[in-house]
């Protein structure tokens, strides 16, 4: 009876197990608890890496800068102390420096009085891009189905420049990321300048202040498709148009690659944050904001607080804060310092960054939630809108990636992991027939990147001298590298070199991705936070918000604020302009070597150096903050669910797709094309690395001689896919099939000829090439290759013909 009582017969099985001390054997026990001190330890080791990353990069900078510093304060003590000036050149030189501060003073704030009345004056005119070149609107957004503020520009060439419609057009879609539009034609070095120096058509994707009523990121790529497809059909014997995304226009340019993959040429992303949860370790704080200051609550609350449009001088005002030594001081320093001569260069930059753009609350919103907290777009996660997914896999023309290294926007891990996370491996970027190529810049800024004369004399211009060079690479993954070989500045002439790379060669992929796991919980969370705040918060908010005063707020945003109080609005401002010109008649600068300009240049760079050391300590902070947080084992927990990659398959598992089976079906069918492009694979693949004349030699070949030269671009890109699919799925029965597709002695010979005129001069070959180039013969029934072929056999059988 006592028995049939007990209340372990009666007790829940799980309540028991949690109850019974023998529910989990020792074994399970110390599994568990080595999977607890695993996640400790991982969150340590990052708290522990960030902080002493952080603390080196303190110690060795402003040590550094100390150290020079000390040097020039005891370089001006001695010129101070020196002797043979009398007190009353001392007194002179003081009275000339105050003279000479008195008047920058005065010709400072009159520059930025003209600021701020530019400002105005730009607002009223809906804020036209800030291009240099005069352009014609051939497309307005407003006018489409379903509108927006997008608008297609034709740049129109200055004088002594001509575009050719024969020649292939350049789209280049600017960021709409709180600035305005027209930074890519800023200069005339820019990658306008370029494109029209070398006599391409130019495009421009601008967009005015203020969006349309309900419209969507979706309304804006359905308008830069049709953008394109206008840019197309009206340079009917071009080629598909090269579409350069800067910065945020890089990601909308792989949205409308993705989307739209027939309507392409290359795709060229210019410091573009795609990978968002990437960077490094002891840098790139400005990944952390969704973790450490709120996720899509954020853009969600203060477009409510705009009565549905998000100001985008909230983003600027982001920007600014990640180096405020340079945006709050040493930017009006500078100014103060050559306001003689950069008052035009200052007014003109400020023009663009003081433009200040509007977005709805559906884009800014779906900006954050599904790229900069989602991470979305390269896991084959993201969606336009509901049932459009966007796979970057079926984009099928060349993307070119530009990074750099001093970009604190936009890391080199942001602009390129992407990649890894798209693709399984190096094999299925050749498998699926696309090219990859990407460039790391070692020094220059983000802005550098698409305004830099330098960047653009170098880079851009090259990367527009090798498109049909790239186009017809082999399929795969490359890196670019331009190397100076003579020449200084402007005048300087490059070579450019294409490696052929792996995976694991990418920059940053030794340092693995232990640091991104966090981000899972941080979506997680702002996914939370989104539906708490859609439900509860955001009906009083919305209640309390009227037109007049969203209005009302964006006046008195911080930055609007600062450029109202310094223009002509602000009486006190109104007499600079006549005390400026009265300055300006009889003006003799003080010269650079008074001690007293001496010693307030060494003043402002210790003011300097104590706001970017408190920077630096900030920074540290956030970032050993957000690992505190979301690296603890609970929250890896918490974000279980949302750390995973897309689903990606084996080459074994891509010999299945359509694709490929189709191409396996035509290993010994084939003609003279085929068998070209179909050695100079293998002897691409056998070289690895491919200089910028050999690469000349192949698309001279490709694109110049009979019979390459009369096949359509679509057909020749098709033929190279097939035949790289034969060469990585059925290699061996791709050399051994050569003498089918080349039935005649003749096409056997000219054929060899041809492939052996691209690698070069024999003694010039890597090994493998040779060894690759002499089996090829053999198995065509030729001799071994003995003497170069320095002239393209092509060519003379076309002259001969003549």
């Amino acid at each position: 009876m006592n028995a049939q009582l007990s209340p372990t017969k009666f007790t829940n099985p799980f309540f028991a197990s949690v109850t019974d001390g023998n529910a989990w054997t020792a074994r399970q026990r110390a599994l568990a608890m080595t999977a607890q001190l695993s996640e400790w330890s991982a969150m340590s080791e990052l708290i522990s890496k960030a902080a002493g990353r952080h603390f080196m990069n303190i110690s060795a900078t402003h040590g550094q800068r100390l150290r020079a510093t000390f040097n020039e304060l005891t370089a001006l003590m001695g010129t101070i102390t020196n002797t043979e000036r009398s007190a009353s050149e001392r007194a002179k030189d003081a009275q000339a420096y105050m003279v000479d501060r008195l008047q920058r003073a005065v010709l400072t704030c009159e520059t930025l009085r003209q600021r701020g009345d530019n400002f105005f004056e730009h607002e009223a005119a809906g804020c036209p891009p800030v291009l240099i070149y005069d352009y014609e609107v051939v497309l307005d957004g407003r006018s489409l189905p379903r509108p927006c503020n997008y608008a297609l520009l034709k740049i129109t060439p200055p004088d002594g420049v001509e575009v050719y419609p024969w020649k292939r057009p350049y789209v280049i879609i600017d960021p709409r990321a709180g600035h305005g539009a027209g930074i890519g034609g800023f200069k005339s070095d820019s990658q306008v300048g370029v494109a029209l120096k070398a006599g391409h058509p130019v495009y421009f994707v601008s967009f005015s202040r203020n969006p349309e009523p309900g419209q969507t990121l979706a309304d804006v790529a359905r308008a830069e498709a049709t953008f394109v497809r206008y840019v197309q059909d009206h340079h009917p014997d071009a080629s598909k148009p090269v579409v350069i995304g800067n910065c945020q226009g890089g990601w909308a340019t792989l949205i409308l690659g993705a989307s739209n993959p027939d309507i392409t040429g290359p795709l060229v992303l210019n410091g573009a944050p795609v990978e968002t949860w990437s960077g490094d370790v002891g840098a790139n704080p400005m990944r952390y904001n969704a973790g450490v200051l709120g996720g899509q609550i954020m853009p969600m609350f203060w477009s409510d607080y705009g009565d549905g449009v998000f100001d985008g001088a909230w983003l600027v005002l982001n920007f600014e804060m990640l180096n405020p030594s340079r945006t709050w001081f040493r930017k009006y320093y500078d100014l103060f310092e050559k306001v003689d001569t950069e008052r035009h260069r200052f007014l003109e930059f400020e023009k663009w960054w003081s433009g200040f753009f509007l977005l709805n609350e559906p884009e800014i919103v779906w900006i954050v939630r599904e790229l900069f907290v989602g991470n979305k777009l390269a896991r084959n996660e993201a969606r336009l809108e509901h049932g459009r997914v966007l796979d970057v896999k079926q984009i099928r023309s060349p993307i070119i990636v530009f990074a750099s290294h001093g970009d604190n926007i936009t890391p080199v891990k942001q602009a390129i992991n992407w990649i890894m996370d798209t693709y399984a491996d190096e094999t299925e970027i050749r498998i699926r027939g696309q090219r990859i190529v990407y460039m790391v810049h070692d020094k220059v800024g983000h802005l550098g990147i698409f305004v830099s004369s330098s960047i653009a004399k170098r880079e851009h211009t090259e990367v527009s001298s090798t498109l049909k060079t790239i186009e017809a690479l082999a399929p795969g993954l490359y890196e670019m590298t331009i190397d100076e070989i003579h020449g200084e500045g402007q005048d300087a002439h490059f070579t450019v070199s294409f490696a052929e790379r792996k995976m694991n060669e990418l920059p940053g992929f030794a340092d693995g991705r232990e640091d991104e796991v966090p981000f899972a919980a941080v979506q997680h969370l702002s996914e939370l936070q989104g539906e708490l705040y859609d439900v509860f918060l955001r009906p009083m908010v919305q209640a309390s918000v009227t037109r007049a005063s969203a209005e009302m707020g964006r006046m008195l945003h911080p930055l609007r604020v600062q450029r109202a109080l310094t223009s002509s609005r602000n009486p006190l401002m109104l007499p600079l302009e006549g005390a400026a010109k009265v300055i300006g008649e009889g003006r003799k600068p003080v010269p650079d070597t008074n001690p007293f300009v001496l010693a307030e240049k060494l003043m402002v760079d210790a003011f300097e150096q104590t706001i970017d050391i408190i920077r630096d300590v900030r920074d540290a902070w956030y970032e050993v903050t957000f690992f505190s947080i979301y690296a603890t084992p609970f929250m890896r927990w918490f974000g279980r669910n949302y750390n995973f990659e897309r689903t990606r398959k084996s080459k074994e598992e891509l010999v299945g797709l359509p694709e490929v089976r189709a191409a396996l079906l035509h290993v010994n069918s084939g003609s003279f094309v085929e068998a070209v492009i179909r050695m100079l694979i293998l002897l691409a693949e056998a070289r690895g690395n491919v200089r910028r004349d050999r690469l000349e030699r192949s698309a001279q070949v490709l694109t110049k001689d009979e019979p390459f030269q009369s096949l359509p671009m679509a057909r020749r890109a098709e033929i190279i896919h097939e035949q790289s699919l034969i060469v990585e799925y059925a290699r061996e029965q791709a050399i051994e099939s050569l003498p089918e597709l080349l039935r005649t002695p003749e096409d056997r010979r000219r054929a060899a000829e041809v492939v052996q005129f691209v690698p070069g001069p024999l003694d010039e070959m890597d090994p493998h090439t040779l060894t690759m180039l002499q089996r090829m013969r053999a198995v065509l029934g030729l001799e071994p290759a003995t003497v170069d072929v320095v002239r393209d056999p092509l060519a003379e059988v076309a002259e001969a013909a003549q």
